[in-house]
């Protein structure tokens, strides 16, 4: 049960960092707020091109590269699952890697949204965040039929504009941030930066379809098998 509640809350959780609005419509200024905003225009945009999606499976691209990225702080992200290999990169090669990385991402989590289905959503109550430089954003999914699952975005201020932008998914124990490490990290010590950054510009490339086996595929798409 509970591998089945993490691989939902993995798909689910990355569906409400999505927007309908160009940046500038929701507040980056409070993380609670900027989350609870995003993720209720996400379900009116797919309620309404439901019939477009199904016909083009790869305009959920467009959807996450116009609208879900300037919520999440995908620099931060591939800087962390670089780690200590950035020590033997040159900056060319480290932006390079950073630009494949967002693009790997925007692929990724549009596969996982052809597993969109109407699920109802519970936001955990907002805390104080002035001293903090990373808060933990809870949204409970309840679907009817199986237990709530819980999920906490990892939201972080970027000191450079004093906005925050999530950068980590935590869903019943599974980091997204975590898997993407693990995933990558070995190749990285077998092939190096370079060639690793190939490896996620094909992979970007990947068209976006709908699949019998639509779960498990698509947690293949962002680094989760289970």
């Amino acid at each position: 049960m509970m591998k089945f509640k993490a691989i939902n809350a993995v798909f689910l959780g990355a569906l409400f960092l999505c927007s309908n609005a160009f940046a500038s419509d929701v507040s980056k200024d409070d993380p609670y707020q900027m989350i609870e905003e995003v993720s209720q225009i996400t379900f009116d945009r797919f309620a309404r091109e439901e019939k477009q999606i199904k016909a083009d499976p790869n305009l959920l691209k467009g959807i996450v590269r116009e609208e879900l990225m300037p919520y999440v702080f995908y620099q931060y992200a591939a800087l962390k699952v670089l780690g200590n290999y950035r020590k033997n990169a040159s900056k060319e090669e480290i932006k390079a890697f950073v630009v494949a990385f967002r693009e790997y991402l925007i692929t990724s989590y549009a596969q996982v949204f052809t597993l969109y289905d109407n699920q109802k959503i519970e936001f955990e109550p907002a805390k104080n965040f002035d001293k903090e430089k990373i808060v933990m954003v809870g949204v409970n999914v309840i679907d009817g039929q199986r237990p709530p699952i819980n999920l906490k975005f990892k939201v972080r201020k970027n000191t450079k504009t004093n906005e925050w932008q999530a950068f980590d998914l935590v869903a019943e124990g599974v980091s997204l941030l975590d898997a993407k490490q693990k995933e990558l990290r070995s190749i990285l010590a077998q092939n190096g930066v370079p060639q690793v950054t190939e490896m996620l510009r094909e992979k970007s490339k990947r068209d976006i379809v709908f699949k019998k086996n639509g779960k498990k595929d698509a947690m293949k798409e962002i680094g989760i098998d289970k």
